[in-house]
């Protein structure tokens, strides 16, 4: 019965559907330079696919031979739990910022529509992909004009001088673009030099030669850097 022209048509249409799907979400993720690529998303939407057939499968033998109807959610369940510690996998902390968010939940994406691919559920999961991939970009671009600035920076400034005015050069910071969201400061007795340290948000277009102009008006800047 597992064996016949039909059954092997209908699960080659599954697992090609399932490639195309983990493709599609990859080739987005590494159009944005992510780690996470089209042969990691293909694996698991192709392995989410074959073990819900798989599961189907083993749950109808049993009934078959009269040994009780199996559950076919048992390895869907199983699969959902562990899929999580690879999503995990995906996310880092880089600097002040985590990276990696989006793309564990494109993994957990690519895994449910494995399954739902897996289970016969064709249509849903090509609204689905189209539905993600619309949001994917969109949001982007949406979030982008909200909240037109980079991830959170370190700002290092280093100034020669017994009277610097702190609370004009963090003026001038933020006339520049910058969002401050913190300031540590420290001061070299000996030399007379201040240390600034501010936690900023960049804007996304930055004229650092213009920037570097306007601090120097507020005493002798001996260093400037900007890191993540």
């Amino acid at each position: 019965m597992y064996f016949d022209l039909q059954f092997i048509l209908n699960c080659t249409i599954k697992i090609l559907l399932s490639t195309l799907s983990g493709f599609i979400l990859g080739i987005e993720r590494k159009s944005r330079n992510q780690y996470v690529g089209s042969r990691t998303l293909v694996l698991i939407s192709v392995s989410s696919t074959l073990l819900t057939i798989a599961s189907a499968h083993m749950a109808d033998i049993q009934a078959l031979f009269g040994t009780g109807g199996g559950d076919p959610t048992r390895i869907a369940a199983g699969l959902v739990s562990g899929i999580g510690f690879l999503g995990g996998g995906a996310i880092m902390r880089q600097g002040l910022n985590v990276k990696g968010l989006t793309s564990a939940a494109v993994i957990w994406t690519a895994s449910a529509l494995g399954l739902a691919i897996g289970a016969g559920l064709y249509t849903v999961s090509v609204i689905v992909v189209i539905s993600i991939l619309l949001l994917l970009f969109i949001l982007e671009k949406f979030e982008a004009k909200i909240f037109p600035f980079g991830r959170t920076k370190t700002l290092h400034l280093c100034f020669e001088s017994e009277n610097l005015d702190i609370e004009a050069v963090k003026k001038a910071v933020n006339s520049q673009g910058y969002i401050v969201c913190d300031l540590n400061l420290s001061r070299v007795i000996s030399s007379g030099t201040i240390i600034l340290h501010y936690t900023v948000k960049p804007p996304l277009n930055n004229d650092y030669d213009s920037f570097i102009t306007e601090l120097k008006k507020f005493g002798n800047l001996t260093e400037f850097s900007i890191t993540d």
